[in-house]
């Protein structure tokens, strides 16, 4: 793998989308599938969201490659409101156009994308052979928009638990990321 590689993940399942929530039944199994996918993956970082979900996620692969688990408050996922949203999925729908959109109290995909890639940048830098970074579906979605605008509302909705991708310092003319995970089977052929 190139050494400007990153893979980027997507927490499994959880209960709920509080900063506690822990992971469902299904979402524990998913971590331990999660696990199993990556150790084919030479990892030497990881960093998650101080969410219990996005750490909960990559415990069984951090327990199995004897790796320590760092979090980021930067890759905490977007708060949209300090207050619930009846059209949540329409801010969401709107952010990818409309980079300013905020809601009351709730931040900017902007916002998001600043704290977001100062946080993927510095991990970067920091010279890690192939570090992994476990966040939110939004977050992930942004940063993915930002890498390729054809990846908008559909690719947020098409996002699974768990998700992954490779983000990729390309030359010209490749893309610069892969979705390495797939829902129905689990993983995608290598």
């Amino acid at each position: 793998m190139h050494p400007r590689e990153l893979i980027l993940v997507r927490h499994c399942q959880a209960t709920g989308q509080e900063p506690n929530a822990p992971l469902t039944n299904v979402g524990v199994q998913q971590a331990q599938t999660l696990a199993e996918f990556l150790s084919d993956y030479p990892i030497d970082h990881i960093t998650t969201s101080e969410y219990l979900r996005a750490q909960k996620s990559i415990q069984p692969f951090a327990s199995i490659s004897d790796l320590p688990v760092h979090t980021d408050p930067s890759l905490n996922e977007r708060i949209l409101s300090f207050e619930p949203l009846e059209n949540w999925q329409e801010v969401v729908r709107d952010s990818f156009a409309d980079l300013d959109l905020r809601s009351p109290g709730g931040e900017s995909a902007r916002e998001v994308l600043a704290r977001a890639w100062d946080a993927l940048n510095e991990i970067i830098a920091a010279g890690h052979s192939l570090p992994l970074v476990v966040t939110h579906g939004n977050l992930m979605a942004l940063v993915l928009h930002s890498l390729d605008r054809t990846f908008g509302f559909d690719g947020w909705k098409s996002l699974s638990n768990p998700d992954v991708y490779v983000l990729i310092a390309s030359d010209l003319g490749n893309p610069p990321f892969e979705r390495i995970w797939r829902q129905s089977s689990g993983v995608l052929p290598r």
